[in-house]
This record gives C-alpha cells, sequence and structure tokens, in this order.
C-alpha cells in the first residue's frame, strides 16, 4: 500500500519523541535539571562522610571522602545533580548536590589566628584559632569576617580564612 511507508516513519518517530520525553523527565521531575546558580560559590558540606569522585556520577571512582561535616567547598562547575568541588587545600572533584549546604563556614588558614573583639586589629583579642579550625561565618564587612568557634565569636581579617571571596558580601 501507498500509505503504509508514511506511518511506518510516523510511528518511528513517535517513538524517538517518548524515548526521548522519557529520558528528561526523571530529571525534572526529581528537581535534577541543571541549576543556575551562580559560580563559583562556596558552600559547606552537610555530612561527616562525602564522598569526593573523579566525575560526576556514582559509576565514577571514589578519589576521596571527606570527614568533617560544615567544612568549607567551592562549587565551580555543575552537572545534573551532582557539583564539582574544591576544597581548601586544593584538592578537586563531584560530590552530590544533598552533600552541600548554602549554610555557610570558613576554615582558619595558614597560621595561629587571632579573633578580634571588632572588626578592627587595634580591638582586644578574645581567643586564637588554629589552622584548621571549620567557623560559622556569620557576617562580612569590608575586609573582615565575623565568626563563631569554639563557642567565641569574633572578627578575623579575610585573607586569614578560607570560604569566603575578597569582594563578596551576604544578602
Amino acid at each position: 500500500m501507498v500509505g503504509e511507508p508514511k506511518k511506518r516513519v510516523w510511528r518511528l518517530n513517535l517513538a524517538a519523541l517518548v524515548t526521548a520525553w522519557l529520558a528528561v523527565v526523571p530529571f525534572a521531575a526529581q528537581g535534577q535539571a541543571p541549576s543556575m546558580d551562580k559560580l563559583p560559590r562556596f558552600a559547606s558540606l552537610r555530612s561527616d562522610e562525602v564522598n569526593l569522585r573523579v566525575g560526576p556520577g556514582e559509576n565514577y571512582p571514589i578519589a576521596w571522602i571527606f570527614k568533617r561535616k560544615d567544612m568549607p567547598v567551592e562549587i565551580v562547575e555543575q552537572f545534573q545533580n551532582w557539583r564539582r568541588v574544591t576544597d581548601w587545600q586544593g584538592d578537586k572533584g563531584w560530590i552530590l548536590d544533598r552533600m552541600v549546604t548554602a549554610k555557610r563556614s570558613v576554615i582558619i588558614d595558614g597560621a595561629v589566628r587571632e579573633l578580634h573583639r571588632q572588626p578592627d586589629a587595634a580591638s582586644p583579642v578574645i581567643a586564637r584559632a588554629e589552622p584548621g579550625v571549620i567557623a560559622k561565618l556569620l557576617e562580612l564587612q569590608g575586609p573582615w569576617c565575623r565568626i563563631e568557634a569554639g563557642g567565641y565569636k569574633g572578627w578575623m581579617r579575610r585573607t586569614e580564612v578560607w570560604g569566603v571571596f575578597a569582594e563578596e558580601t551576604l544578602p
């Protein structure tokens, strides 16, 4: 019959369309479409154990396991529900988006750092923090960060912590 080849072509195109639709719908339904959030940005680890993979998927090998909840990471790339991150020591890899939170923290960098009562180097020192200490980020004011760690709240220079950008402001 003359009409038969057209029906077959139409059925094949319909099948291809349905297959393509089924491949896209699960990601959209699960909220896994690529995020349009600003990059790069800082976030914190949600758990005490987070797998850092060499690629964006569970089929990629684990390169490292982060063992510090609230550790800051810099998100530099996104692919579906995966985030490519860099840690404070320069390690890079991919983690699931559900393993990071927008809650902000910083990590003391370099040497023992002084925590000041006010955002001023002449202000009294209320505590000292060792390198590697994770602190909650509370506020940014010029070159200073207001942080909380070990029950102490105070001010430290941005250059003394890792987890904030030089000109960043907080909402």
